[in-house]
């Protein structure tokens, strides 16, 4: 049972990447029941929430710093959960994890230099 997560990088401030979230060992209907969640964690920083989504109804949460330029989704007969990053800036960068109920993945690093 594991999340796994790619996607992360180098990009140039002002451009876009997308992490991919996916589950292996259960689907994410088996939690039916929990949010889907994207978390970062920056160097020196606590872990933080940035974007979530219901799997009960597919409505989304972002966090205000990142409002407007991620988008979180979907893919359920991929078992995946996307994030879309735009307009990336050098304070975004972080590791980022996803997240079902107790289960995070292994991280992927994002890096935008300033």
């Amino acid at each position: 049972v594991q999340l796994v997560e790619s996607g992360g990088g180098l990009v140039q401030a002002g451009g876009s990447m997308r992490l991919s979230c996916v589950a292996s060992g259960f689907t994410f209907d088996d939690y039916a029941d929990y949010a889907i969640g994207w978390f970062r964690q920056a160097p020196g920083k606590e872990r933080e929430g940035v974007s979530y989504i219901s799997r009960k109804d597919d409505s989304t949460y972002h966090a205000d710093s990142v409002k407007g330029r991620f988008t979180i989704s979907s893919d359920n007969a991929k078992n995946t959960v996307y994030l879309q990053m735009n307009s990336l800036k050098p304070e975004d960068t972080a590791i980022y994890y996803c997240k079902i109920w107790t289960y995070w993945g292994q991280g992927t690093q994002v890096t935008v230099p300033s």
